[in-house]
């Protein structure tokens, strides 16, 4: 467990510390464990100013008692000082080192449509958007505190543990005629109490890394539940789905209560253990240092130095203690990050069994192509055809029978299957699936979409009147949720609209013009032939009226196999 860990930590850990950034990221690092190895130093002085100010206290020099109120005053605003930029340029590590990770998880999620092959391969990749803003996010934080934090408590501890060492003196046990003398024995007890301390608070609380794993999971799957009713809240309204809906709610958000529960009665353990182990810490110091006290060995100021040198020396010791629970949250953290992490380079080595080229003839020719499913059904075998530029092939088959799947295949984001894929070289090809995809933000950035560069407002508006859209022409900068605001059949017309921006030679549409009544859709396919004469369209639908507007019918019969004939018009 102890190595799998570690080994885990380093994987997520070295990437940002070995990127381009190394040296300034190591470099501001290092400025900021060098700010807290000072304030240890300032701590230090400030321990043996206990020592001067109570023993002038105690013997009454009145003379000393405003010098050394202006030394504490010094002392106090320098400490104030580093402690403040210690903390700040350690969360303007944190940004960078987030920021680093973010783009680097990102790009690993959206690399050869990782994020899709996630639904298809790994189902048990849950919430990869959580992973991505909140388990980053908390990784670098935890990691930076728990580092930052342990390298200056044992600066601490090698600071304060000679100045309680030399403080305590020597402590003599008489054992029958013998007498052992301990030296530093203050030293060495706060060592064991804390090596004890640390062992009950591993058995008290190892319960929570398991915990804290599982709420995370919980209460991304609640909100992933209440984010889905949202984004299709018109079919629930029409379904009158509200008490499905609630039903489900109610049960996910009873894992959430639950796991809380058990997590609530997991660090309320935890919490009667560390703030009984701090009190106790409090009085241990006093207790041990009271017979040299009252023997007139140690004057006041010793006394209170020692207090607090003792303090800090079981502070450090005790630092696996009191950061448990955060030791925990890290534990669950990484090991969600290391599962995400792994199911991406999963799907990443796993080879797309069909091939996708290019060739010099300006032909779509698929060379012994197998569809299938993952449960190893076969949808379309040993399928070799040849459309030439200019096709209009119209995919036709019975519900389930494959036609999407195709699509996906010739896209190269479907994994299983066999066989070649080519396309003249140098084509563009565009996809368009029933539903688009309209991206949050302004008219302008849906309808241009996949593309980021953006022509002149007077093409935009031209293509929108073309499709039926021109009442939205001068709403191109609005800002807004456009899949909620468009209905589907304008949706698909934008989708048309995007072909005439793309201009791509071969287009590929998935029932992208269904929700369109019959004459509109002649409209769009009669519009693609006039603006894009020489396009090539590769259509899957289930409408009759579909036929005139192709010259190629692919019949799919789900049974893998498949025929190849010219459509007869009128």
């Amino acid at each position: 467990m102890k190595r799998r860990f570690l080994r885990d930590f380093w994987r997520l850990f070295r990437g940002y510390w070995n990127s381009e950034h190394k040296w300034q990221a190591r470099g501001l690092l290092a400025f900021v464990i060098g700010l807290n190895f000072f304030d240890v130093y300032l701590l230090v002085c400030i321990n043996s100013w206990y020592n001067e100010f109570y023993n002038a206290l105690q013997q009454y020099q009145e003379n000393l008692f405003l010098p050394l109120i202006g030394e504490f005053m010094g002392l106090a605003s320098l400490h104030i000082l580093i402690a403040v930029y210690a903390i700040y340029l350690r969360q303007m590590v944190q940004i960078k080192w987030r920021t680093w990770l973010t783009d680097n998880y990102l790009t690993k999620w959206l690399h050869e449509q990782a994020y899709y092959r996630l639904q298809v391969l790994k189902s048990d990749t849950d919430n990869p958007d959580q992973r991505i803003s909140e388990d980053i996010n908390q990784f670098v934080l935890l990691t930076l505190q728990l580092l930052i934090g342990f390298l200056k408590q044992m600066t601490t501890l090698a600071a304060f543990g000679v100045v309680l060492w030399n403080l305590s003196g020597a402590f003599t046990v008489p054992v029958g005629s013998h007498e052992f003398v301990i030296y530093g024995y203050m030293f060495w007890f706060s060592l064991v109490y804390s090596a004890l301390g640390t062992v009950g608070a591993h058995i008290a609380g190892r319960k929570l890394i398991r915990l804290n794993f599982d709420q995370q999971r919980y209460e991304a799957d609640f909100r992933f539940n209440m984010m889905r009713m949202r984004e299709n809240s018109e079919s629930v309204a029409f379904y009158r789905g509200e008490r499905s809906e609630k039903t489900g709610f109610k049960e996910r958000f009873t894992h959430v209560i639950s796991n809380y529960w058990q997590l609530m009665r997991q660090t309320k353990i935890l919490n009667f253990y560390v703030n009984g182990y701090a009190q106790l810490a409090v009085i241990v110091p006093l207790v041990l240092a009271a017979p040299q006290y009252f023997a007139g060995g140690m004057a006041l100021g010793g006394l209170m130095q020692t207090v607090t040198a003792f303090g800090r020396v079981q502070d450090a010791l005790s630092y696996f203690v009191e950061s448990y629970d955060t030791i925990a949250q890290l534990l669950a953290v990484i090991r969600r990050l290391v599962g995400f992490t792994g199911h991406i380079e999963e799907v990443g080595e796993i080879e797309n069994g069909v091939s996708r080229g290019e060739q010099v003839a300006q032909e779509l020719s698929l060379t012994d192509l197998q569809v299938q499913l993952p449960d190893e059904r076969v949808l379309l075998r040993d399928c070799t055809l040849s459309l030439p530029a200019g096709s209009r092939a119209l995919v036709t088959g019975a519900s389930g029978c494959g036609k999407s799947t195709l699509l996906r295949t010739l896209a190269g984001i479907w994994p299983y299957g066999q066989g070649e894929v080519s396309l003249p070289a140098g084509s563009r090809a565009l996809f368009l699936p029933q539903r688009p995809y309209l991206p949050l933000g302004s008219l302008r950035r849906a309808l241009y979409y996949p593309l980021t560069a953006e022509e002149d407002s007077a093409r935009l508006q031209q293509v929108l009147t073309l499709v039926g859209l021109a009442k939205f022409a001068d709403r191109l900068d609005d800002v807004d949720d456009w899949s909620r605001i468009l209905s589907l059949g304008e949706q698909q017309r934008l989708a048309f609209a995007r072909i005439l921006l793309v201009r791509p030679d071969w287009i590929f549409l998935d029932e992208a013009s269904s929700a369109l009544d019959e004459p509109r859709e002649q409209q769009m396919y009669e519009l693609i032939k006039r603006e894009l004469p020489q396009v090539s369209i590769v259509s899957v639908g289930h409408r009759s009226t579909l036929f005139a507007q192709h010259d190629t019918e692919l019949h799919l019969a789900g049974d893998g196999s498949w025929q190849l004939r010219p459509i007869q018009v009128g």
